[in-house]
């Protein structure tokens, strides 16, 4: 409590001097209890910054990570390059073959090398030996081929994920795969087109009349059923094929340009080249537009190859590392082009 004295003597000053009413204001004063002062509302913290469900990954860093929605679970591998952390960087989605698995398709792909010195995300999906013996994508399956449904939904899906917690870059996201990868890779581009830009095809087979194992079969031998009429416009497709192969047969490489000519009544202008790749195999590249526009479609035929990723690296499965090099082409004909807005 406040010592009272000092104002006691002050008000009997005031009294003398004929100020009564400031000196019982004074006596009032001095005579009440000290009132206690409220208490100081502690200081508001401000909110802590809310933790991402997954730390974005390291430059440099080669993940394993699960990934389940509605439509299903897969597994997959993610190459983050190397360089700054905070750029928007274009995501490739690479999908393997049968009997292969995501790291075996890296190692042979080498796309990860080429990611550190182009700037790109890589995404391997893997599928599951207990959805398919021989880790085969389902393309052949109607399930498993249009959008919102199976493998095919599930694969955009993780897309979109990739892309969020990497912060990638949305306008610049590109799908490839080889042999059955390469098939459903022009599957999941179709059925979602707002998604990708452009897509890869190595050894594949084209989207079709194609509904059971037995007519997978007949297409993979070259005997698949024509489509006919108009199709939607395809994205910009980059194709490789080589003419010695015997598990899904070259001419399944002249179906992605039946599509491409039957999505629109505008006459296709073509122009080839031939050329020798360091490894010593001759490949002709095909380049299909409309008019002066742009490459809708880039096929490369490599002479001798058979059913393998040209150019690729002898230490992963299924490669050829005397052809031309599909990854770099693949990853330079995707990063040219972007989705405006």
């Amino acid at each position: 409590m406040k010592n009272p004295f000092p104002t006691v003597l002050k008000a009997a000053r005031m009294a003398r001097k004929g100020r009564p009413l400031s000196a019982a204001l004074l006596w009032q004063r001095a005579l009440m209890p000290a009132i206690p002062k409220p208490p100081r509302a502690p200081k508001r913290k401000s909110p802590a910054k809310k933790a991402d469900r997954v730390e974005r990954p390291a430059p440099g860093s080669f993940i394993e990570g699960d990934y389940s929605c509605a439509q299903g679970s897969l597994r997959y591998r993610l190459y983050t390059p190397v360089g700054s952390a905070r750029r928007r960087l274009p995501l490739i989605v690479m999908l393997h073959g049968c009997t292969q698995s995501a790291a075996d398709f890296a190692t042979g792909t080498a796309m990860n090398r080429l990611a550190d010195e182009l700037g790109f995300l890589v995404l391997y999906p893997e599928q599951s030996p207990r959805a398919n013996p021989n880790r085969c994508w389902n393309w052949h399956s109607p399930s498993h081929q249009k959008r919102g449904s199976g493998e095919a939904a599930v694969i955009a899906s993780m897309t979109r994920h990739i892309l969020d917690l990497c912060k990638g870059h949305e306008g610049r996201v590109y799908i490839a795969g080889i042999s059955a990868g390469g098939a459903a890779a022009a599957i999941v581009a179709a059925a979602y087109p707002q998604l990708y830009v452009a897509v890869g095809v190595h050894s594949g087979v084209p989207m079709g009349t194609i509904g059971s194992v037995g007519e997978a079969l007949a297409a993979m031998r070259g005997k698949a059923a024509a489509p006919v009429g108009k199709t939607r416009p395809p994205l910009p497709m980059i194709l490789f094929h080589g003419d010695s192969d015997r598990v899904v047969h070259p001419s399944n490489a002249a179906g992605f340009v039946s599509q491409l000519q039957r999505s629109s009544a505008r006459a296709l202008s073509v122009q080839s080249e031939a050329g020798v790749a360091p490894g010593g195999r001759a490949f002709t590249r095909t380049l299909y537009r409309y008019g002066r526009g742009p490459i809708m479609l880039e096929e490369w035929t490599v002479h001798g190859s058979g059913h393998a990723w040209s150019g690729g690296q002898p230490g992963g499965s299924h490669t050829d590392p005397k052809g031309p090099d599909a990854s770099r082409a693949m990853a330079i004909f995707f990063l040219a082009r972007r989705r405006a807005g």
